[in-house]
């Protein structure tokens, strides 16, 4: 009986590695090639830092979202331009920035972090400056 459900598992194993070799990876590679997750947008993405008013906005937004999520207990001063800003593409956008923080004892830390922000709107432009027209996927950095 011991011989027998060797055979079987080895049978079975090689089965699974042929199903999945000739039956579900051909409708994987399929579903790639399609345009089922193509967005098309005039926002491209880009592997290098980019500055832009649409990454400007970007860090303006995530520095409002950050003074009203933490700016009970603390005071937030945000420079100028962030460190580094990337476009994801579609109007997603990932922020690396710093911020000076003072707390209520008045002690003065600077940190630096990482925001993850979205325009709404797409293509449309109108009320780009409008902070309800962003989302923030994320922060991190200031927690701490």
């Amino acid at each position: 009986m011991k011989k027998y459900n060797t055979l079987l598992l080895i049978i079975g194993f090689a089965a699974l590695l042929l199903s999945q070799q000739k039956i579900f990876m051909p409708f994987v590679y399929e579903v790639i090639k399609s345009d089922l997750f193509l967005v098309d947008s005039n926002d491209k993405a880009s592997q290098l830092p980019v500055s832009s008013h649409l990454t400007d906005l970007a860090y303006l937004n995530c520095n409002k979202f950050i003074t009203t999520k933490y700016g009970e207990t603390s005071k937030f001063t945000f420079a100028n331009k962030p460190i580094n800003s990337w476009s994801l593409g579609n109007y997603q956008f990932v922020v690396n920035a710093e911020a000076t923080i003072t707390d209520s004892n008045k002690n003065t830390t600077v940190k630096k972090f990482v925001c993850r922000i979205g325009y709404k709107n797409g293509d449309d432009q109108n009320g780009i400056e409008d902070t309800e027209n962003w989302s923030i996927t994320g922060v991190s950095g200031l927690d701490s």
